[in-house]
């Protein structure tokens, strides 16, 4: 599924900026035979010419135990993760996979247990969990299936499990669509002492009955944004928006978009984000390798650079790095 190298070829830019220092603090790594995204693959991507440092790996359910009680089968990705971790140490010159967010259950009784065993399994490299709220009312139109049940940010349960994060400093990642981002919010305040991170712009959808909308949404989407932006435990990553459900038409395309595209379609999105929270609780990512089926790595980070451009040396320094640093234990 990953494997769209020719394609990717069709665009390919001078990398701009090659010494400034990056963390990426959104990628993904997969296992199975019909998704594949080693870490050899991911490598490939980082060393295309950017000085990528170092990653966090965020959880994406891969190399689930395939046996034992159901909640404990995710702690197998922490350790299928920990062990291409060390061998991203061992390898001069590549990045480093430098911090493990896992998922888990935020409802089951027994959580302790479960975050517990991933800190054993991360060898020193867990940092917290995502356990995705994203739901949709028609999820038929969407190419990945969104993984909740509705409702899930006001269960007193999935609530309970975030606070327990807070007290045990981990962090919580969420991933969910635009329409639900109010919702977040509310979660947010309710939890103010668990440091939690906005995962792709809150993915404001732009296919299915959420087509031609997309003016619409981002006018609700701005509003949103800066009321999630009031909760002063809440960071933002920026990125995320070339999944093919964000609607901008280039996953199938004959050719790949250049920085310059990408720049004209999403600026607007960062820049917001970027006034409402502030560039010390912004990250940019790559949410890689679910938005290289619409860019390649080196002109993604190009279009990131373009778009930092207009801001200061001490903003960029936290975009690009301080950010991530701060918020994973880097």
């Amino acid at each position: 599924m990953f494997d769209n190298n020719d394609w990717l070829a069709h665009v390919e830019e001078p990398v701009m900026d090659p010494a400034r220092r990056i963390i990426d603090p959104h990628h993904h790594l997969w296992d199975q035979n019909n998704l594949t995204y080693t870490l050899e693959m991911l490598h490939k991507d980082t060393g295309a010419g950017h000085n990528i440092e170092q990653t966090v790996f965020i959880e994406c359910n891969a190399g689930y135990l395939t046996d034992g009680p159901e909640h404990m089968r995710p702690v197998g990705e922490t350790r299928f993760v920990a062990e291409n971790a060390k061998r991203s140490s061992e390898k001069n010159g590549q990045a480093k996979i430098a911090a493990i967010v896992a998922h888990a259950d935020l409802r089951h009784p027994d959580l302790d247990a479960v975050l517990d065993a991933h800190e054993e399994a991360g060898a020193g490299l867990f940092r917290g969990i995502r356990d995705a709220a994203a739901w949709d009312p028609n999820p038929e139109a969407l190419l990945i299936p969104p993984p909740a049940p509705k409702g899930l940010f006001a269960d007193d349960r999935f609530r309970a499990g975030v606070e327990r994060l807070g007290k045990r400093g981990l962090t919580y990642d969420s991933w969910h669509f635009h329409h639900q981002n109010m919702e977040f919010r509310d979660l947010a305040a309710a939890v103010p002492d668990t440091l939690m991170v906005l995962d792709h712009f809150g993915t404001p959808l732009g296919v299915g009955e959420y087509a031609g909308q997309r003016e619409e949404i981002f006018a609700r989407w701005k509003d949103d944004i800066a009321a999630i932006a009031e909760c002063p435990n809440v960071v933002a990553k920026l990125g995320g928006l070339a999944m093919p459900d964000n609607g901008f038409g280039w996953f199938g395309r004959d050719v790949p978009p250049t920085s310059g595209e990408f720049v004209d379609a999403q600026a607007r999105y960062y820049h917001h984000t970027i006034d409402c929270f502030g560039p010390d609780r912004c990250m940019f990512e790559s949410n890689f390798p679910v938005d290289r089926l619409s860019i390649s790595y080196s002109v993604l980070w190009n279009a990131l650079k373009k778009i930092a451009s207009r801001y200061g040396e001490v903003e960029q320094e936290a975009m690009f790095r301080g950010t991530a640093a701060r918020v994973y234990r880097l």
